[in-house]
């Protein structure tokens, strides 16, 4: 008997909602920060979507501020911790905003050159090529909670893109991204859907 082809993996990747650093610019890596009321709403209005969707995984960051977003979204009682999933570990430059490092380092820019005594581009890469070689061993529609940048860069290497590439992908708060495969052609990996919020879609009525 010839067992049933395995569903083809489509990995939901969301980025957690607000908060105070996120609203303020500031980077946030370890530092465990909550959700401001505005980013806890941002992630209940992911309910109407997520709850279309049969999860086979839901896999969160270690970080309060992306578990508090699976919990609000409906998806806590299924989530397990990934420290894969952390943001990238700004360093030196923790709680810095982007203007403050450009008057010491005008060229700056994270894709570019990472932090000082943090993740640089080559770590970042390594974490989150070990992640996809993971996430590839499942099958299904897999959730994945997690950052800002770790989610840029996690898009650039699913689709076999240098980090680099990571400065031109914009990704707001509470956002829902779709990392699959062409239909047509299985193994071509795609990005299917990029920062989709649902604000974006009330907004344009």
């Amino acid at each position: 008997m010839t067992p049933a082809p395995q569903p083809p993996l489509n990995l939901y990747l969301i980025r957690h909602g607000e908060t105070e650093w996120s609203l303020s610019g500031q980077h946030t890596g370890t530092s465990d920060i909550a959700l401001t009321a505005r980013g806890e709403d941002e992630a209940r209005a992911l309910i109407p979507w997520l709850r279309q969707v049969q999860f086979s995984r839901v896999l969160t960051s270690p970080r309060q501020r992306a578990r508090r977003t699976c919990d609000l979204a409906g998806l806590g009682e299924l989530a397990e911790i990934d420290l894969d999933l952390a943001e990238w570990n700004y360093g030196d430059y923790e709680g810095k905003r982007s203007a403050e490092i450009h008057e010491g380092r005008p060229d700056w820019e994270i894709f570019r050159y990472g932090c000082p005594n943090g993740e640089l581009p080559a770590d970042i890469t390594f974490r989150a090529d070990r992640l996809i070689r993971r996430l590839t061993g499942m099958s299904g529609n897999v959730a994945l909670f997690s950052h800002g940048h770790f989610s840029r860069v996690l898009a650039t290497r699913w689709i076999g893109l240098p980090v680099l590439e990571g400065q031109h992908f914009s990704l707001a708060t509470a956002s829902l991204n779709i990392l699959g495969t062409s239909p047509s052609h299985p193994d071509v990996r795609v990005i299917a859907l990029w920062n989709a919020t649902p604000a974006m879609f009330t907004e344009s009525i």
